[in-house]
């Protein structure tokens, strides 16, 4: 029975990168693993790529030839890509005893409410593929709570789209106050704690007081599924990574694949990983977040030292 992650999300959230880092991170693990590129668009691969779609076809050849734009142009590639699963399936078939990363197109609409990757998702479980959906979305947008908002609303549309065991991935969390300090501690966000407390923030601007009762309707819609919550992550932290590891594979129970270590410490670790969230959230808190009073303080720090620059 193969195992593997769909990685999806938003263009630029990091998916590529992931893959590449997880991929490392796996092997160096001991287990076997293999990328599958079903991006049409992503000619410049930093990772060694065993299965690529763009051998099949590409979004270049798509958009000259028929005219298309970006955005028709990946969707008509998904539906060729559908129409010609037996060309997929041969080339897994080489791979069965692997772990597969399949690297997807950052389109938001073929997660959303597009048909196209869904029916492939299905027909790979279909093929006795045990898979869990990896939807990245940037860690910064925490710092806009319209735009956070907008990062809940698009996730449980892709979670219930996708109908696939799920994982929620807050990405380059180092960077998550690159564009601002956030409102409150990074548990917020990854818990996805009660959303009323945004509302005072987004009735501050002017420009979304007046959509005081949609906004209400959005966050009403998302805490009425219960379903959205975020792993914070840092391709670079080691820790992250063995935590995101951990979430996916307890997604998709590989700890119980056959020929998988069954021991008393991997069962364990996979069943009581959550008992630390506490702890994990405050970790990434005191690693990437800065405390009230901390810049202030540096920046006194760094006039002592250099008085001169005074």
């Amino acid at each position: 029975m193969p195992f593997g992650q769909v990685v999806i999300g938003p263009p630029g959230s990091g998916k590529t990168t992931y893959c590449r880092a997880m991929h490392e991170f796996l092997t160096g693990l001991g287990r076997k693993v293999t990328i599958v590129n079903l991006d049409p668009a992503n000619d410049t691969l930093p990772y060694e790529c065993t299965i690529n779609m763009q051998s099949l076809i590409t979004l270049e050849d798509v958009m000259e030839k028929l005219r298309l734009g970006p955005n028709g142009g990946l969707i008509y590639c998904m539906e060729f890509l559908e129409k010609n699963l037996d060309w997929l399936q041969a080339l897994l078939e080489k791979q069965k005893d692997h772990f597969f990363l399949f690297d997807c197109p950052g389109q938001v609409e073929l997660y959303t409410h597009h048909n196209s990757v869904r029916n492939i998702v299905a027909q790979l479980q279909k093929w006795d593929f045990r898979l869990v959906s990896v939807h990245l979305v940037d860690s910064h947008y925490c710092s806009d709570p319209s735009k956070f908002v907008s990062v809940l609303l698009t996730s449980l549309a892709t979670m219930v789209q996708m109908e696939l065991p799920h994982v929620n991935v807050l990405s380059k969390i180092d960077l998550v106050e690159k564009f601002g300090k956030l409102d409150f501690n990074i548990d917020f966000y990854t818990d996805v704690l009660d959303l009323q407390y945004l509302f005072g923030h987004l009735e501050g601007d002017p420009f979304f007081a007046k959509y005081k009762k949609l906004n209400e309707a959005i966050v009403g819609v998302v805490e009425d599924y219960s379903l959205v919550t975020f792993v914070p992550l840092n391709v670079q932290d080691k820790d992250s990574m063995t935590e995101m590891m951990k979430a996916a594979d307890r997604a998709i129970g590989y700890h119980w694949g056959e020929g998988e270590d069954r021991t008393l410490q991997a069962m364990m670790s996979s069943a009581l990983g959550a008992d630390y969230e506490y702890f994990k959230s405050a970790q990434v808190q005191e690693k990437y977040m800065k405390e009230e009073g901390e810049e202030e303080q540096q920046q006194e720090e760094k006039m002592d030292i250099f008085p001169g620059n005074l």
